[in-house]
């Protein structure tokens, strides 16, 4: 049998066998050899296309005084003509969005705003005269009057106390309207409940013109 010496190295595996005749006296000792299997990298070799891809150019040195900053921070801004262009073209884009979701383009509203059911919601507020559309109006009037006449202080809490209470009432009616009629007109919808009655009383309690998208229907009209 072969042995092999330390730091031998060998490219296959070695097993003896070794059996003896009848009379004992020979052996006879067979070999087997095992080729040994190199192991992959477990991942595919990238094309040079996808390698080349990923090397990276040379990186600028860092800027060694303020001026040096100042002047790369003026090259990749653009000339001032440019800044003014762009600046009036971001300005233009902005009011173009701003109008078009003035005017109730789905694409341009709030997530809040979106869909056929907050539009008819709208509708159905923006066709009724509201009676807490005058909250705001008459408890800044009554501010006022407070300040001008402390000795009102007392009546002026009282009627603002009489003013709040007609509010909560008007928005649990209107709540109650607005979501029957969202089921009948969608029967499928799941917009329905206290936040379909909240948004429609957070509208309502909006002045008229101030209301965004603005309303598309004037009061008194069918829905």
């Amino acid at each position: 049998m072969k042995l092999f010496r330390r730091g031998e190295s060998s490219t296959t595996d070695a097993t003896a066998d070794t059996t003896a005749d009848a009379n004992g006296g020979s052996t006879a000792i067979t070999t087997k050899t095992t080729p040994t299997v190199t192991p992959g990298k477990g991942r595919p070799t990238p094309k040079r296309r996808e390698a080349q891809g990923k090397r990276r150019g040379p990186v600028a040195p860092a800027p060694l005084t303020a001026k040096e900053a100042r002047a790369r921070r003026k090259a990749t801004r653009g000339t001032k003509e440019e800044r003014k262009a762009a600046s009036a073209e971001r300005k233009l884009a902005a009011q173009d969005r701003r109008a078009r979701m003035l005017a109730g383009e789905d694409k341009y509203l709030l997530p809040r705003d979106q869909g056929p059911v907050r539009a008819y919601v709208r509708d159905l507020v923006d066709a009724r005269r509201n009676l807490v559309g005058l909250f705001m109006p008459m408890a800044l009037v009554l501010i006022m009057s407070m300040f001008a006449a402390p000795g009102l202080q007392t009546i002026v809490t009282l009627a603002m106390l009489v003013m709040m209470l007609f509010m909560i009432i008007e928005g649990v009616i209107l709540g109650r309207i607005v979501n029957n009629r969202v089921r009948e007109r969608f029967p499928e919808t799941t917009d329905t409940g206290y936040r379909l009655g909240w948004y429609a009383f957070v509208r309502a309690s909006q002045i008229r013109k101030m209301r965004a998208p603005k309303p598309r229907v004037g009061p008194g009209e069918a829905v």
